[in-house]
């Protein structure tokens, strides 16, 4: 219970990559070539189209490509090292999807999907010859991977899709898609943000209007995001996030291969093979509470975005604070638990720190501040942890206004 509790006190700084991951969000990337001659459509128009648009059949490849800016590597080994679990160093990856389709925020992957309306969809990791895939038909969640031949099997609440199942979103999208996205972007938007039309492009084959979205505020750490919307059906093709940094898009997602036809009713049908490990996702998680050396909540609201890690996080005497609006927009959670020293810490974590922490000081003493190309955080010396999709002069200066 002593080192459960000791373990704890370092959390913090992992969690950062969890509120990275959930703010990129696991999303599809690519594009095709030659720029369509359409006709002139504006940004509102555009706007609407996205809205308007009802796909709810369609079948194809996309590839994601995204590069946080964070080591992601060592992330993991640290993690495995904490936690003794799954993913590190010896273990083996999980079959749930929840753990598994983590992996999407670092590096290129390819994904085969299919949907049939709100009740069937199905999605495919391509990793080599070995595949995952996760299928929901009807009141089912099936997860499948071929290398270690364990099946996962859930109950889908009603009205979710195969992400639902274990995020809650409500809806007909695929997980992850750029429409979902976009919805989300869109969503956002408002006095804070320029919205323009910017030429055309094809993508998969199909034609497509370029969406251009960019903050107004200074201080954000994004440049824009692009959204290729099909010019026919007004379904986004591919999605492009970029930071102020440059370099490579922290996320580039997007269809290679689409087929807006009513998929085969077979390509949602799941049978365990013979011979294979199910595990039931209640008694998965039953397992894994038991197990997990940190425990406890986050606080509400935040509990997707950290990742589900961090006892201590809920005990705050503050809770969750929101500073600012729009594009740099900074929650500070108030932990209530001071940071110790880093010679305490195990040496996993310390290994951890040193890979992405930056000693930062001010009026408001002193902290760590944990980067990525999108969202960074700053974790200060008395248990207050300001985060966001913003600069670290933002996050030093939001510190210096708390005190």
């Amino acid at each position: 219970m002593a080192q459960t509790r000791k373990a704890s006190r370092y959390i913090v700084p992992v969690a950062v990559a969890g509120v990275a991951a959930a703010t990129i969000g696991l999303v599809p990337a690519l594009a095709a070539s030659g720029d369509p001659d359409l006709p002139e459509i504006t940004a509102q128009q555009l706007i609407e189209k996205i809205a308007a648009s009802d796909t709810q059949t369609l079948s194809g490849t996309f590839r994601i490509s995204t590069d946080l800016g964070l080591p992601l590597e060592g992330l993991t080994s640290g993690l495995g090292g904490l936690a003794g679990g799954t993913g590190g160093a010896g273990g083996s990856a999980s079959v749930d999807p929840s753990e598994r389709l983590t992996q999407l925020v670092s590096g290129s992957h390819t994904l085969r999907v299919a949907a049939d309306g709100p009740e069937r969809q199905k999605l495919t990791l391509l990793d080599g010859s070995d595949e995952y895939s996760l299928i929901h038909n009807g009141d089912d969640v099936w997860a499948y991977d071929s290398k270690s031949k364990e099946v996962f099997h859930e109950k889908a609440p009603a009205g979710a899709d195969a992400t639902g199942a274990h995020e809650g979103p409500k809806g007909k999208e695929l997980p992850g898609t750029p429409k979902q996205l976009a919805d989300e972007v869109l969503k956002a938007a408002g006095d804070t943000t320029s919205i323009t039309v910017d030429g055309t492009a094809k993508v998969a084959g199909r034609d497509a209007y370029q969406l251009v979205i960019k903050p107004k505020q200074s201080g954000s750490t994004v440049e824009s995001v692009k959204i290729a919307v099909d010019a026919a059906n007004g379904t986004p093709l591919k999605f492009t996030l970029s930071s102020v940094e440059g370099g490579k898009p922290v996320v580039d997602a997007g269809f290679t291969k689409v087929d807006f036809s009513k998929p085969a009713a077979s390509d949602f049908t799941f049978k365990a093979p013979e011979g294979a490990k199910v595990t039931e996702g209640g008694a998965e998680k039953a397992a894994g509470e038991k197990g997990d050396p940190f425990g406890g909540q986050l606080p509400e609201g935040l509990e997707d975005a950290f990742g589900g890690f961090g006892p201590g996080l809920d005990s705050g005497k503050g809770g969750v604070n929101v500073i600012g609006e729009g594009w740099t927009t900074i929650a500070k959670i108030d932990t209530g638990a001071p940071v110790p020293g880093t010679d305490e810490a195990p040496k996993e974590f310390q290994g951890l720190l040193d890979s992405f922490g930056d000693k930062v000081t001010g009026p408001f003493g002193s902290g760590t501040l944990f980067k990525t190309k999108i969202v960074n955080a700053l974790l200060t010396d008395d248990g207050k942890v300001y985060v966001g999709a913003v600069t670290k002069d933002a996050l030093v200066d939001a510190a210096n206004a708390g005190k």
